[in-house]
């Protein structure tokens, strides 16, 4: 018997951002809602299951409107026993993740410079996705 692969190609339309920042995830969510003038609101763990069948949890806040979507995760799982479990792997050097898709963050430098200016941001920077090997953990 013959085997047939299914090969899918995502089109990925939003741009990624790596936070650095030492700081619970709902004190950065509401540093970015009033930096950004936004609503991120903490929504369910965002659930992604690895190779080896285990499902890992993650913090994860939202903004969702007709016309943008700003996505906040965290990147280390919210289980303190699974730090080597990272949401990008790649990226181990970022506490957080933003996902921004839509006309409103067209601008990443712009972007990245207002995520800077957060007090508590060490660091922000642009995640090209073409650097990614786990794209497929942030596809909704």
């Amino acid at each position: 018997m013959k085997k047939k692969r299914l090969d899918v190609e995502f089109t990925l339309d939003f741009d990624l951002y790596g936070i650095t920042a030492v700081l619970k995830p709902y004190k950065l969510a509401w540093e970015i809602n009033r930096c950004l003038h936004i609503q991120l609101v903490k929504t369910d763990d965002y659930e992604v299951v690895q190779k080896n069948q285990s499902v890992n949890h993650y913090f994860h806040y939202t903004q969702s409107t007709t016309h943008s979507l700003v996505k906040l995760f965290r990147n280390k799982p919210a289980e303190e026993n699974e730090e080597r479990n990272l949401l990008l792997p790649e990226m181990p050097r970022f506490d957080f993740i933003l996902l921004t898709r839509g006309d409103s963050y067209s601008d990443s430098n712009r972007l990245q410079e207002l995520l800077r200016n957060i007090p508590s941001v060490e660091w922000a920077a642009f995640i090209p996705l073409a650097a990614l090997k786990s794209k497929e953990h942030l596809i909704f």
